[in-house]
């Protein structure tokens, strides 16, 4: 149901406002730039049809999770244009050049990151890069407090394990690691 008086039109302004720079950067991460404003987009029309569904006391957190099922469309919608684009190009090579230019650290974190379970890397990414809660990553991800505490903090154990397990030899780890909340929520040994 669209909000239709002046005072609920007023309220989603102010929704709008207050997370669409954060939802923009949560979206450009997942899909990048081009396609961050769409899946913004998709957010708020599916917040302004199902305005009185939103709960009034964590939007954010509703917002986060309908924009990851925004998200999940853009991405079965890109595997399969990919497919489809496989398939007319038989034959030809497609290459893929990293033009990201990131350096050392950041790769590594990455792929530190990407070796992860799936679970790992998604409750890392909204308690560490978004900056949800507990609280509010636990609505995001539809389970309790607790599970996401406990898959919380497993998911910092294994992340530091491994991403000290890649450290140069001779390197000080806490020094140079991009992301130190993961490795400080005691994860490493003194």
């Amino acid at each position: 149901m669209e909000p239709d008086d002046a005072a609920a039109r007023g309220r989603f302004e102010e929704l709008f406002d207050a997370h669409y720079a954060e939802l923009t950067r949560f979206a450009t991460r997942r899909v990048g730039p081009d396609a961050a404003g769409d899946v913004v987009s998709g957010t708020f029309l599916v917040a302004w049809r199902r305005f009185a569904e939103l709960p009034a006391e964590n939007p954010r957190a509703w917002l986060y999770a309908t924009a990851r099922h925004v998200i999940a469309n853009e991405l079965r919608a890109r595997a399969r244009r990919d497919r489809l684009s496989a398939k007319a190009a038989v034959g030809a090579e497609a290459t893929v050049a990293d033009h990201a230019g990131q350096v050392g650290e950041h790769l590594r974190v990455r792929a530190v990151l990407a070796g992860l379970s799936e679970a790992d890397q998604e409750v890392l990414r909204l308690t560490e890069w978004e900056g949800l809660d507990v609280a509010e990553a636990a609505l995001v991800l539809g389970c309790s407090r607790t599970a996401v505490k406990v898959r919380l903090h497993r998911a910092r154990r294994r992340f530091g394990a491994r991403l000290l397990a890649t450290e140069e030899p001779g390197a000080h780890a806490t020094s140079r690691l991009p992301m130190p909340s993961l490795v400080a929520e005691g994860n490493t040994t003194s």
